[in-house]
């Protein structure tokens, strides 16, 4: 009887940056960052003008730790979080505001944060200001939580759903749905690329911060989400966590969007009626 595939990832993956290099994957690459800052500045100031924006609120000491608070024009029916990516060592959230827009109008409260990036801060040190800022922004919304990132930032919220994260009590309680966009969740294959020169991790570091090698606390709700373009390194990843966690009984979810890849796959944020939205803002 012959073999039936389930998986196969093709040939070995020998070089492990450009297995990572999103960049170098996407034709057009260098023209996302600009119109990503000029959209979430427009988006800012017209916030900021009809008295639904707060800028920068700190949530610790030290000049990256901070956040952005968007609020809808009636009362938030919880909060939304986005947490950018970067791998770890780049982007600040002024790049992103206007992905808010999506929940904004499904009447939830948005917050953006900054955080540390390597080499001046490990990843263990950027989990924990994640947590610290969990923290601190859900002492000001009321409602569920609601967490959502991208690529490294895929990494952080997801890294906020195990059993060990450094976040209180009550606010780990208040996560009940969590999308985790293009998400890094197991960090040892990054060790081997040249970007860790700067991130600086080791095997017992890239093990203890790895989603896909903890514990999920009971009662999540993740989603998984790639673009099916993208890179096979991030549909591995995508794939990979949802299908680890799954054995543990709590709910998980894997999909592909057709034909995004790693840059585009965020668009559905601005859309209130896509599928990625309608999950973050669902009623409770």
């Amino acid at each position: 009887m012959a073999f039936r595939d389930i998986w196969t990832g093709g040939e070995p993956l020998g070089d492990h940056d450009r297995g990572y290099d999103n960049s170098g994957a996407i034709a057009d690459a260098a023209s996302f960052l600009p119109r990503w800052r000029s959209q979430a500045k427009a988006f800012r100031e017209a916030l900021a003008a009809d008295g639904r924006a707060e800028l920068s609120i700190a949530y610790g000491d030290g000049p990256r730790r901070h956040y952005d608070l968007f609020l809808p024009e009636g009362e938030p029916q919880g909060l939304v979080v986005f947490v950018h990516g970067g791998y770890w060592k780049s982007q600040e959230i002024g790049n992103w505001s206007h992905f808010a827009a999506g929940p904004l109008a499904r009447n939830f409260a948005v917050a953006l944060p900054e955080y540390t990036l390597c080499p001046a801060a490990t990843i263990p040190a950027i989990t924990g200001e994640i947590g610290s800022f969990l923290d601190h922004a859900a002492a000001r919304v009321a409602g569920p939580l609601r967490l959502s990132g991208h690529s490294a930032g895929g990494h952080l919220v997801s890294r906020m759903l195990c059993r060990n994260a450094p976040i209180a009590p009550g606010t780990a309680r208040r996560i009940d749905r969590t999308a985790s966009i293009s998400g890094c969740h197991d960090l040892r294959p990054i060790m081997l690329t040249g970007m860790n020169a700067v991130l600086c991790l080791d095997e017992a570091t890239a093990r203890a911060e790895s989603p896909a090698l903890l514990e999920p606390r009971e009662g999540i709700d993740l989603l998984c989400l790639a673009g099916g373009a993208e890179l096979a390194e991030f549909r591995r990843q995508n794939a990979l966590l949802a299908n680890v966690w799954h054995g543990f009984g709590v709910k998980t979810r894997a999909v592909e969007q057709p034909g995004r890849h790693h840059f585009d796959v965020v668009d559905d944020l601005l859309d209130p009626e896509s599928q990625l939205v309608a999950y973050l803002a669902a009623a409770a």
